[in-house]
């Protein structure tokens, strides 16, 4: 973990949010809207927004989320403690489950009476995008011109959660969630295992290839995969693709926008690579019914040389592993250029069209991503979606990944997460993608399977 200097308390950063709340209140008009709990979805948030909550009736602000990993839980539990001492009349009812579970709740939710105030909200067109259509949840422009958001994102991380008020357009348009975290999708690796067989950090994408077969020759296991949910596949995918596809086609085909295609030959080269992996035995028996935490546990504890996963596990295998672990973006194609991964933002928090006050739904999502936020992210082994060089690591697996992280965002590209292009994209993918790697599929019938999904959703949303 970090000893940067930079590291601060939350309790050090509470005096800070106050002033900043207390400024923001003195210049935006306040609403006096009563609570009401019972009322139904507008889709639109209040004519006037209130910053200042410190005098906003003593309530319970219900709060679902899926950060439930260690140094995810901690950096909520730690936030949510400060914000109920900075405003005693607010008490955090925080509900917490695995993504999977959350974003199944959550649809149901929406639909009837007990929805949350506030809900971590997958940015995909198969959640978000219909949310937004349905007016289930908010746009927060008015908040993010009261709380200054748009200044503290860049609009490289801002359109991640744009969407036109009917749904359709993504990546532009009205702002309907605020995300913590950053995310990369790299390579980690263990330290000893590398160099017992003589291998360094592979500077090109051929290296990398090359050393699979090497580490398989070796009697190793090169790739750690559990893709039991399927999900899991599309993160080992996205790196491949990014060898073999142009970036800017990448993110047509992640933002479900017109103009590219499944059945390209770069697309067919990356399924026939991966393929090719699974034939030849790279990834570890069984990977396709084995659970996404338990082979991730699995190599912490010494199974395999590589894992291709996200940034956010970089916490609790760093904590398993110490110094021998390791972590690099996918290397580019050609040593020196700029590396092409998967990788935007974690999940956004986003304000339901339920939420009791939503002026203090939004105060909520202003604290856990403010400046003071972004130190205790670090603090806890996250990556800060926003002044991440501020709270760079001095050393060990957690500067990796922001360095990773840094590199590709600033002198690669960090292309958009595969399955929210449509509303079906996230099933149609993963299961095409296991069919892919169990050889049920050839990579044509792959391609033309995948893009009769994103085809026919283009065409109807025209």
């Amino acid at each position: 973990m970090s000893t940067s200097p930079r590291r601060r308390t939350v309790a050090a950063g509470i005096g800070v949010l106050a002033a900043t709340a207390l400024a923001l209140a003195a210049c935006t008009p306040g609403s006096n809207t009563a609570p009401d709990a019972t009322r139904e979805p507008t889709g639109a948030a209040p004519a006037e927004v209130r910053t200042d909550i410190s005098d906003a009736e003593k309530q319970t602000l219900v709060v679902w989320d899926q950060e439930v990993r260690g140094g995810q839980n901690e950096q909520m539990e730690r936030l949510n403690k400060a914000f109920m001492e900075q405003y005693p009349n607010i008490t955090i009812e925080r509900v917490t489950q695995s993504n999977d579970d959350l974003q199944n709740t959550l649809r149901l939710a929406l639909t009837g009476k007990d929805a949350p105030d506030v809900a971590q909200t997958n940015n995909a067109r198969s959640q978000m995008g219909q949310f937004v259509a349905s007016g289930q949840i908010i746009p927060l422009d008015d908040y993010a011109e009261a709380y200054g958001w748009t200044d503290r994102f860049s609009d490289s991380v801002l359109q991640n959660t744009r969407y036109s008020t009917d749904g359709k357009i993504f990546g532009e348009g009205s702002l309907y969630g605020l995300p913590q975290v950053g995310e990369v999708v790299g390579v980690y690796y263990s330290k000893a295992k590398l160099g017992q067989l003589g291998l360094d950090v592979p500077e090109t994408w051929a290296d990398f290839e090359n050393q699979l077969g090497t580490i398989a020759e070796a009697g190793e296991t090169p790739l750690m995969l559990g893709n039991l949910d399927q999900w899991p596949a599309l993160h080992v995918f996205g790196p491949v693709q990014g060898a073999y596809v142009a970036p800017d086609e990448i993110r047509d085909l992640g933002f479900g926008n017109e103009g590219a295609s499944w059945a390209s030959e770069g697309n067919l080269q990356a399924a026939t690579e991966l393929q090719d992996w699974a034939k030849s035995g790279y990834f570890n028996d069984g990977f396709n019914g084995a659970d996404y935490d338990a082979t991730w546990q699995a190599f912490t504890k010494g199974e395999g040389v590589y894992l291709i996963g996200g940034s956010w596990l970089a916490a609790d295998i760093g904590a398993a592993m110490g110094e021998d672990v390791g972590f690099f973006a996918p290397p580019p194609t050609d040593a020196g250029a700029g590396r092409v991964t998967t990788g935007a933002t974690g999940i956004p928090f986003a304000v339901t069209s339920q939420a009791e006050n939503p002026d203090v739904a939004a105060a909520y999502i202003d604290f856990v991503t403010s400046e003071d936020a972004m130190a205790v992210l670090a603090e806890t082994g996250n990556m800060p979606v926003v002044e991440t060089a501020e709270h760079l690591p001095e050393s060990g697996l957690q500067r990796d990944v922001f360095l990773a992280y840094d590199d590709v965002a600033t002198k690669g590209d960090l292309v958009p997460y595969l399955d929210w292009a449509t509303p079906t994209m996230g099933t149609t993918l993963g299961q095409a993608l296991q069919a892919l790697m169990a050889g049920e599929l050839t990579p044509q019938a792959f391609a033309d399977t995948v893009e009769q999904d994103y085809a026919e959703f283009v065409a109807s949303n025209q």
